[in-house]
């Protein structure tokens, strides 16, 4: 499938839903950020996306990476595409001023993130990790890391990577067994495993730094003891020249269901030479500095999975003859009408268009958050910190499992075209599942939703999002078009803030009850969110209609599929809220051996 990036919709989202250009001016680091700036790195972005990524997209899952006696190669082409996103200045986009960075927020790479994603995700995990590690070392790292590593990595002539996971521990870091000894000349010797390092070893760039969590001798158990450090994959001299290899291998690449053109790498460090960032034993504060980010990165795949979905199966149902319409023919001229003219195709269509726009308002709505984190100042710093805080989970978990149900969609709107290759469609599907799975699987921010975020700030967090959502429909109450998008909205907030309370109750009695609710009212919580969001676009909609505007058509179908969303999606939370009612114990009740078969 050849990609066609949503600028207008971008746009609308940027300038439109979120004033981009009234946010920035909030903060003295982005005052200077305009309209046209912004619409100017979109530009560049979606033509990038669409002529040197999509070409690659399909052949690269074909031919995945390689692996050879410890080295791996990217698929063809992939090489030359990055040099291309480094020299358009994507890899400095985020990054300090002083390190060759060009300062811009968080919220407009985000959105160009959202088109590299959805032409290419494979290629964005690249560049995508690299992020993570610069933030890293801007935020902990000494003067003499940042100067050493920074201008390399910001210049995209190096790549970085975080390595976490290892094969006896996934996300409880608990069990992180890696350790770090002490040198006399104050650098550490780092020895262990790490498995699942996305982008851990390819040929890309010239030298890969991995930010590797590791236990030094005397730390304590537990998470507490973890520290952080800079693990180069060549040692790197003063003047910045590359030295001897560092003792640091690829084992293997793993063979897997998707993403085959990211290299998921088995890491070994034999005696490697490691730098402590920080102190001792806070490795996993300084990680966590920047965890809302990436997991802000991993939201993203699911809105790329919806729109990738949505613009495959469009093409195809305008274009694929089968049967008439129930109620006469809709195009007599041709032997049988195309099929988006049956309902059921018009809801799969619907429902990942919904997700793939409500998705991408969402993630601009908390990447403008994630601004105020890095730039802001006072009270408006820590209502944004609070606010990303619970936004977070929700963002990650609900928009991953719905671009994974619009994947889904895709193959099924395709029928059997859907389900063979050529078409693009099952590669989403295998692409996307890893969404749902990495950054913290879906469980595992259900609950951190309910149980840290909202029970663990006594419903303050919540209370911060409910009162938001309140005063918009206050302010539209006597707007009768409205009515149809706030009177659902101020039903569902009050049931969002009585569930909660019900899960407290439940908890009280059984601390099993939170993981019992967690996934379901992780649900909840991502249909009322996005609700929230589709009610502000429709009223957006609904102005521009009324004075006419020059882009009806667009406008008009913005309205129709809030309409869509509050008729046919919303409504799923009746399940949710049924299922949560009925506590724990139908999952408990079985003893563990009456598992069998």
């Amino acid at each position: 499938m050849q990609y066609k990036a949503p600028l207008r919709d971008m746009k609308f989202v940027m300038h439109e839903l979120l004033n981009s250009t009234a946010h920035y001016q909030t903060m003295d680091a982005f005052s200077h950020i305009e309209a046209d700036i912004v619409d100017s790195y979109l530009e560049a972005a979606a033509s990038f996306a669409e002529n040197e990524l999509s070409p690659l997209n399909m052949s690269g899952d074909a031919e995945g990476c390689h692996f050879n006696d410890g080295e791996v190669t990217t698929p063809k082409g992939f090489k030359e595409a990055y040099k291309q996103y480094c020299e358009l200045g994507f890899t400095s986009l985020t990054a300090d001023e002083e390190f060759g960075g060009q300062a811009m927020p968080m919220s407009l790479n985000s959105a160009l993130s959202e088109f590299v994603g959805t032409a290419n995700w494979s290629f964005g995990m690249y560049p995508g990790l690299s992020e993570g590690c610069v933030s890293t070392l801007e935020h902990h790292g000494t003067d003499e890391q940042k100067h050493k590593y920074l201008p390399k990595l910001v210049a995209g002539e190096w790549t970085g990577v975080m390595c976490l996971t290892e094969p006896q521990c996934g996300s409880d870091l608990n069990l992180v067994r890696t350790k770090a000894e002490p040198n006399d000349d104050g650098t550490y010797k780092i020895t262990g495993g790490k498995i699942w390092i996305s982008a851990g070893e390819h040929d890309m760039s010239d030298n890969i730094i991995h930010i590797v969590l590791a236990r030094t001798p005397d730390a304590p158990a537990g998470t507490k003891g973890l520290s952080l450090f800079v693990v180069p994959k060549f040692m790197v001299n003063e003047d910045s020249s590359l030295g001897e290899r560092n003792a640091v291998s690829c084992g293997s690449i793993e063979h897997k269901m998707g993403i085959k053109a990211s290299a998921t790498c088995v890491i070994n460090y034999d005696g490697a030479a490691g730098y402590l960032i920080g102190e001792e034993n806070r490795g996993l504060k300084y990680m966590f500095t920047f965890m809302n980010v990436a997991r802000i990165g991993t939201s993203i795949q699911g809105v790329t999975a919806s729109q990738y979905a949505f613009q495959g199966a469009l093409a195809f149902a305008k274009e694929r003859l089968a049967f008439r319409s129930l109620d006469g023919a809709k195009f007599p001229e041709k032997p049988a009408d195309p099929i988006i003219v049956h309902p059921a195709v018009r809801d799969m269509l619907l429902t990942t268009k919904a997700f793939a726009e409500g998705g991408r308002a969402l993630i601009g709505y908390m990447s403008q958050f994630a601004d105020t984190v890095a730039k802001g100042e006072g009270d408006a710093r820590k209502y944004a910190d609070q606010m990303l805080s619970l936004l977070t989970p929700i963002g990650k978990a609900f928009l991953t499992e719905t671009g994974l149900e619009s994947a889904n969609h895709g193959v099924q709107a395709l029928g059997g075209s859907g389900f063979c290759v050529e078409y693009g469609m099952e590669q989403n599907v295998r692409d996307t599942t890893i969404g749902c799975i990495y950054e913290g699987t879906t469980q595992i921010q259900a609950l951190d939703l309910i149980g840290r975020k909202v029970l663990g700030s006594q419903g303050k967090l919540l209370a911060n999002f409910t009162t938001v959502i309140e005063q918009f429909c206050e302010d539209n109450k006597d707007n009768d078009e409205m009515g149809p998008f706030t009177r659902p909205l101020i039903k569902h907030v009050k049931e969002w803030t009585d569930l909660t309370t019900d899960i407290g109750k439940q908890a009280a009695e059984n601390p099993e009850a939170v993981g019992g609710a967690a996934v379901d009212y992780m649900y909840f919580s991502g249909y009322v969110t996005l609700a929230y969001l589709w009610a502000r676009m429709a009223l957006i909609a609904q102005t521009e209609i009324a004075n006419g505007s020059s882009e009806q058509a667009f406008y008009d179908a913005k309205l129709k599929t809030a309409q869509f969303y509050f008729a046919k999606l919303l409504p799923r939370t009746t399940t949710h809220v049924q299922r949560i009612g009925t506590g724990v114990e139908p999952y408990m009740s079985m003893d563990v051996d009456q598992f069998s078969f």
